[in-house]
């Protein structure tokens, strides 16, 4: 995590004038660019209350709690390039309730109790969210609107009404089943064939979010320190190429780049995702396409797509690309590949026929970004403690792997931190995620063929389900894809 950010101020153009990479149009918006100035490094060793490795959500939200609860605590957060770098400022802008790994496995390991109180918990974590962004004057452009979901064809039409039978014995989770005229109603998507929506969802402006809690953090006395590589985490320490904070609490936060922490490289896979915005559209789309509630919007394909409408009227839309690096390396400036870009700007005019028609004829792809989320093996979102014992110098903490649901996650992950950090036997302490484990991912080269073909065959599915006359039953590729995937 010690490269620059890339070719930032120009240079950076794909097909058709796109900007590439940047780390993120989010950051661009902001008028963020190479020459902006960083927070100052580390400036040689430290002492401190707790150290927390990683300036985006999690570890912000961490500090934020912390410093609120025992304004006394000497909270320092460690960050190699700026704070918002990674995910923080990159994601699709989906404030929402998911569980990461779904509430079944919780039920099986913690019972039914646990896996609803998991469920309210993300519920009330996205009201949490916006509290906080009103009480800091952070205006991230968020619009609580819901998530839609559609299905496009008959196989995604059956997943998606066992989905919704599946949430409709579940309490907290208030989904309702849409057909085709209800659905278009709400966002027109060409093909869609039914809809699945909840209100727990607020569409949000990333880098705004992570900005103004960086802020908010600081005014509550946390030193960031950017610029600052931290290569280990010991019991008591957080080692940097700047010196090293002594803390009795050491917190990793780093998500898709803690496979670059010594002792951490197969612990969460480093997933890629890649992102496409419009330039702005004008009215005369938009009265085609309808989109006027905020909504987020996915879909139930197997390689599946997210989206946004932004404040200023452009489509945010994302998907995978090349899902992983070999050896888990993750990009430095988000620049995508430009077949990448292509197959994103084709789906997107597949789901908006008008953006290739004359009523959109000059509305272009602005920018094309790509980031790296956490994916733990099993794929469940997990917070948890080493505490120290037996002279040990001091505990350790994590939170992550959100594979690519973090938005809310975090804040609810960096509430609990603060609990365990300060010993508090807390309703979110007793969640079942706090303590859960992953296996570690298989060493190269078994992961990287793995991961890709467990895409290429999400990819097949995804065709056969597609072709005319398909039936309703997932397609074998994707079930297999499942079992290996472990999911």
């Amino acid at each position: 995590m010690s490269e620059g950010i890339g070719e930032v101020d120009g240079g950076t153009r794909g097909t058709g004038g796109t900007r590439n990479g940047e780390v993120s149009w989010w950051w661009r918006d902001l008028g963020h660019t190479a020459s902006t100035p960083r927070r100052a490094p580390l400036p040689g060793d430290v002492d401190a209350d707790v150290a927390i490795v990683g300036a985006g959500y999690t570890g912000l939200w961490a500090a934020y709690y912390l410093k609120r609860a025992q304004p006394d605590l000497r909270v320092v957060v460690l960050e190699a390039e700026f704070a918002g770098f990674g995910a923080s400022g990159r994601n699709g802008g989906w404030l929402t309730n998911s569980v990461t790994g779904g509430r079944e496995r919780y039920v099986a390991t913690h019972g039914r109790d646990a896996a609803v109180a998991q469920q309210r918990a993300l519920n009330e974590t996205v009201d949490e969210v916006i509290r906080v962004a009103a009480a800091e004057g952070i205006d991230a452009d968020i619009v609580k609107g819901g998530e839609l979901n559609v299905a496009r064809s008959a196989s995604q039409a059956a997943r998606l009404r066992s989905t919704a039978l599946a949430e409709a014995a579940w309490p907290h989770t208030d989904t309702v089943e849409w057909d085709a005229a209800q659905t278009g109603e709400r966002v027109r998507v060409a093909g869609a064939v039914a809809g699945l929506w909840h209100p727990h969802c607020a569409r949000i402006h990333p880098a705004k979010l992570v900005r103004g809690l960086a802020e908010a953090v600081e005014r509550l006395g946390v030193h960031i320190h950017e610029g600052t590589r931290v290569s280990e985490i010991r019991a008591g320490a957080a080692i940097t190429d700047h010196g090293t904070v002594r803390a009795a609490h050491v917190i990793r936060a780093t998500e898709g780049f803690t496979a670059d922490l010594r002792g951490e490289h197969r612990t969460w896979l480093p997933m890629n995702s890649s992102l496409i915005v419009t330039e702005p559209l004008p009215a005369a789309a938009w009265d085609e396409i309808g989109w006027k509630h905020g909504d987020t919007l996915g879909d139930f394909a197997h390689v599946y797509m997210y989206a946004q409408r932004t404040a200023d009227d452009r489509i945010a839309f994302g998907g995978r690309g090349v899902p992983y690096r070999y050896g888990s390396r993750v990009d430095r400036d988000g620049r995508t590949q430009e077949a990448t870009i292509t197959g994103l700007t084709a789906l997107l005019r597949s789901f908006f026929p008008v953006l290739a028609g004359p009523a959109a004829a000059s509305t272009g792809i602005a920018h094309a970004w790509s980031g790296v989320l956490g994916v733990p093996r099993d794929w469940a979102a997990t917070v948890g403690v080493n505490r120290a014992s037996g002279g040990a110098a001091g505990s350790t903490y994590w939170a992550g792997g959100y594979v690519g649901t973090g938005v809310t996650a975090t804040n609810l992950a960096g509430r609990t931190l603060a609990d365990l950090v300060l010993e508090r036997d807390t309703e979110r302490t007793r969640l079942p995620w706090v303590g859960h484990r992953a296996r570690s991912w298989e060493p190269e080269p078994l992961r990287w063929l793995a991961v890709h073909g467990i895409y290429a065959a999400y990819r097949a599915a995804d065709r056969a389900e597609s072709r005319p006359g398909a039936g309703t039953g997932t397609a074998w590729p994707a079930r297999i894809a499942d079992v290996i995937a472990g999911r």
